[in-house]
């Protein structure tokens, strides 16, 4: 085994909680949760839309969200096209919101620079 196995292989990955409060009922916000956000999941990202990091469009937001967003048991919650096309019509600052939870513990290079 290569070492970049035997190092992923002692890593824990939890998944994050995003709070939806928007799609809730009158008792409790929606909540669904997001793995970490890994190279991979960048490079797919960074191929469908260029400069993502840079410029984070809703049309990427949403793939974003489509790719990552699970449920309590870890079970895709968007699994199509169809999918997609309906979080397209979802407010902005929903999606922005989501997506931005969704990073919550990505650091930007200048900030990153800046420690």
């Amino acid at each position: 085994m290569g070492l970049a196995k035997e190092l992923r292989a002692k890593r824990t990955i939890q998944s994050r909680e995003v709070v939806v409060p928007e799609w809730g009922d009158k008792d409790e916000p929606f909540k669904l949760y997001c793995r970490p956000i890994t190279c991979y999941d960048l490079d797919v990202l960074q191929k469908k839309h260029p400069k993502f990091l840079q410029n984070q469009t809703i049309g990427a937001m949403v793939d974003l969200i489509v790719m990552k967003a699970v449920d309590e048991n870890g079970e895709k919650l968007f699994t199509s096209g169809e999918d997609r096309m309906d979080l397209m019509g979802e407010e902005t600052t929903i999606i922005s919101e989501i997506s931005s939870q969704m990073f919550a513990d990505i650091e930007s290079v200048e900030a990153h620079e800046k420690n």
